[in-house]
């Protein structure tokens, strides 16, 4: 059975999608991973695929048709050898309308995972990512997940939505997952030798003993620039993915 992990916090710009991306194709180099975007801005999508215009090139041949499905199986790309996909686009926004005027089912948190199901046993990993809300788009990856990362950027507003998140999590799991379990907290994208970064650290120790990853992202420009170059032909890649091999190694350690 694979293991499900969702990359989550409720606000933009903490690097969900960049860190699902490499991690999926990371885990990929020795297992077989699926990833799921559930966040309409479909940025996992156009990172792992390279297409710019999502709306035309999975026009409803996304997350939201395989849901109201409750299969994901036709709605798979391939994206390497080890690494598949399940697109999202724009029309995703409209799955809380979906949920609440035509889903006939009784458990509405739970239509991702009855629509991974059938695929649970031909992939070691399912990544999915997340948007920077707390949408029915979170509340059903949640829902479906066993484990969740949290990503932190290092600034004041991402620490107060830590807690807000960890809430969530919480009522999601005594509603419909008692499975689902915090990895832990990533920092993602900082600097460490500014005072500010170091400061919160510090302060996230304090809170959330023990919960951070010890490994942290550095803020680096070729990471930054992969959603330009991609994942293939790219000569800044090794220099880009190389503050996530530790990340991984500890990840596998703690799902």
């Amino acid at each position: 059975m694979a293991k499900v992990i969702c990359f989550g916090i409720s606000k933009g710009g903490c690097a969900k999608s960049t860190s699902a991306g490499i991690s999926a194709f990371l885990l990929s180099k020795q297992a077989r991973v699926l990833c799921v975007d559930m966040d309409s801005q479909g940025n996992l999508s156009s990172f792992l695929t390279g297409e710019e215009d999502i709306c035309e090139a999975f026009d409803k041949k996304t997350i939201l048709e395989a849901i109201k499905e409750a299969d994901v199986r036709p709605y798979i790309v391939k994206v390497s050898n080890n690494l598949d996909l399940v697109p999202s686009n724009d029309f995703l926004s409209l799955l809380p309308r979906w949920l609440y005027q035509e889903y006939r089912g009784s458990t509405p948190n739970l239509v991702l995972r009855d629509a991974l199901i059938k695929v649970m046993d031909e992939y070691d990993y399912i990544i999915i990512d997340t948007p920077p809300s707390l949408s029915e788009l979170t509340t059903t990856s949640l829902a479906a997940a066993e484990h969740v990362v949290i990503m932190f950027d290092g600034s004041r507003f991402c620490y107060f939505a830590i807690d807000k998140f960890l809430e969530i999590c919480g009522a999601v799991r005594d509603k419909d997952n008692p499975d689902l379990s915090i990895s832990g907290i990533l920092f993602s994208i900082v600097d460490t030798r500014t005072s500010d970064t170091k400061a919160m650290i510090t302060l996230v120790d304090q809170e959330y003993e023990s919960l951070r990853f010890n490994t942290i992202i550095q803020r680096k420009a070729a990471t930054k620039r992969l959603p330009i170059y991609g994942l293939n032909d790219n000569p800044e890649l090794a220099s880009a993915v190389e503050g996530y091999i530790p990340f991984i190694e500890e990840l596998m350690s703690r799902v």
